[in-house]
């Protein structure tokens, strides 16, 4: 039996999903800005039974850090996995145009 990962979400991840799926619903409307909710929400439980099917982020800095990154169509899920309690933290979900790197060194 495979163990499963409990997900935790950071508050800075939480804002960044409701700052993505708000823009997308001015800009697109409330059912792409839904099914976008969905596609994200359904990858992030995807980590907690396959915690390894991000990558390690492009950056040496952020993988110095232990992130790794889960990407979507548009957005890039940065977590780390503690292997000892089984956690999934969610760090930061970002639109991939948006420059990441500064944003996810200053959390």
């Amino acid at each position: 039996m495979k163990v499963r990962y409990k997900i935790r979400r950071t508050n800075v991840a939480d804002s960044n999903i409701h700052r993505i799926i708000l823009y997308i619903d001015e800009n697109f409307g409330q059912e792409v800005a839904l099914k976008a909710l969905n596609e994200l929400e359904k990858a992030i439980s995807e980590l907690a039974s396959n915690p390894y099917i991000g990558v390690q982020p492009r950056y040496n800095v952020l993988r110095r850090q232990g992130y790794s990154v889960l990407t979507t169509k548009k957005n890039l899920i940065f977590y780390k996995i503690d292997d000892v309690k089984k956690d999934i933290i969610i760090y930061a979900v970002l639109a991939q145009r948006q420059d990441y790197i500064r944003i996810i060194q200053g959390l």
